[in-house]
């Protein structure tokens, strides 16, 4: 019997008994793998976190991540001293995501993989991108409204922004308390773009309007500028959207600035192709398995399961559903008073879920017209979306911080 109570006692299964609520957290990371492995909802990031918020909730594994208080002295130790009396875990996060180096890594590798040539040829469109910023504005003001200090507001909203990665590093910055659900909101919600989308259209946008066919449009009316050297363009395009960012909105350089670096290697072709295969590869990949199994390992019963992550959650498909709304009705007003129309999908995909929102745009618009072929035209709003949001967590990190 002593041994079967040792044999007992290394398990996790009293600990499971004692605290209930473990089990609920584990059956949530089954629900969250369950969705990134067989639903295919966003897995690159979806799979970490859900894997991350597993082991987490492991009883006696050290593997969550234990929050910096005055009683634990964590923000005052070294590496070596967090991992010998935290685990491993807690130094990943403290050294890789309190630092805020991650979401930039991140940025760099969605630039080196992003094409800002379908933005460049409908530069008109691209301002539907910041029409749909709209969401992270009005989440704020409601959130700080019902009781959120406006830091943690600040937070939420830019979920709305549909950007992981931005919403990670302004929570970082400005409420790093609240990272964990921010982050579960802002990852679900990009991996359910496909059902948001469609659902904000079915109410906001008419038939009529669906069936607006962009080709036939610019037929119509053909743009006046040409572009003769797109390569050229595409060079210098980072760089001087670059320059104007760090002028205008300095906060947003370590995201704004690792985007456009990693999309100018990309262009500059042959010559720097190796560090465009790093940054897109090997330093993208390694850096989005650390973001998701730290972040995940912040979602502990006590830190997840209260009635503020749950505000956090429906706030953040508020952001979500407002700042699609806000594009449409962004183009709505523009047809008003225009000849040349577009059609308000594109106003949808004024996201930073690239290219997912475009992609969705586009079938929508083939389901009402086989031969209503939008998708370069959606991109050019869908990049804009993710430069958008990220000078506004910019804005919002300059005034709040």
């Amino acid at each position: 019997m002593e041994i079967l109570e040792k044999l007992y006692g290394m398990t996790a299964f009293g600990d499971l008994i004692a605290n209930p609520a473990t089990l609920l957290m584990i059956g949530i990371a089954f629900l969250l793998l369950y969705l990134g492995i067989w639903k295919k909802f966003e897995p690159l990031l979806l799979v970490p976190i859900a894997f991350g918020l597993l082991l987490a909730n492991f009883p006696g594994g050290m593997m969550s991540v234990t929050p910096a208080t005055l009683e634990n002295g964590i923000a005052e130790m070294n590496i070596l001293e967090i991992a010998k009396y935290h685990g491993i875990m807690n130094m990943l996060y403290y050294v890789l995501i309190k630092t805020g180096l991650l979401p930039p890594l991140i940025f760099m590798g969605v630039g080196a993989m992003t094409d800002f040539g379908p933005m460049l040829r409908n530069l008109r469109l691209a301002f539907f991108g910041a029409a749909a910023q709209i969401g992270i504005f009005t989440v704020m003001i409601s959130a700080v409204w019902i009781g959120f200090p406006i830091k943690e507001a600040a937070a939420l909203g830019i979920i709305g922004g549909a950007d992981g990665p931005t919403a990670i590093y302004t929570a970082i910055v400005l409420a790093d308390r609240l990272l964990g659900p921010i982050a579960i909101a802002a990852y679900s919600y990009m991996a359910l773009v496909p059902v948001i989308i469609p659902l904000v259209v079915k109410y906001t946008v008419s038939e009529k309007e669906l069936a607006i066919n962009m080709k036939e449009q610019e037929r119509l009316f053909p743009n006046k500028i040409k572009i003769k050297n797109i390569r050229t363009l595409k060079i210098l395009f980072p760089i001087a959207l670059g320059t104007i960012v760090s002028l205008l909105v300095p906060s947003s350089v370590p995201l704004v600035g690792m985007l456009l670096f990693g999309n100018l290697i990309k262009e500059i072709g042959t010559d720097t192709n190796r560090l465009f295969k790093a940054a897109s590869e090997t330093i993208m990949n390694t850096a989005t398995i650390f973001l998701g199994l730290t972040v995940g390992a912040t979602m502990t019963a006590n830190t997840f399961l209260n009635q503020e992550t749950l505000m956090i959650v429906s706030g953040g498909f508020l952001a979500f559903a407002i700042s699609i709304a806000g594009g449409i009705y962004a183009v709505k007003i523009y047809n008003l008073f225009s000849k040349k129309k577009i059609n308000p999908l594109i106003g949808a995909t004024g996201l930073s879920a690239v290219p997912m929102a475009s992609r969705v745009a586009n079938e929508i618009a083939l389901k009402v017209d086989p031969k209503n072929h939008i998708l370069q035209y959606a991109m050019s709003s869908n990049i804009s979306g993710v430069i958008g949001s990220a000078v506004a967590a910019g804005v919002l990190i300059s005034f709040l911080k």
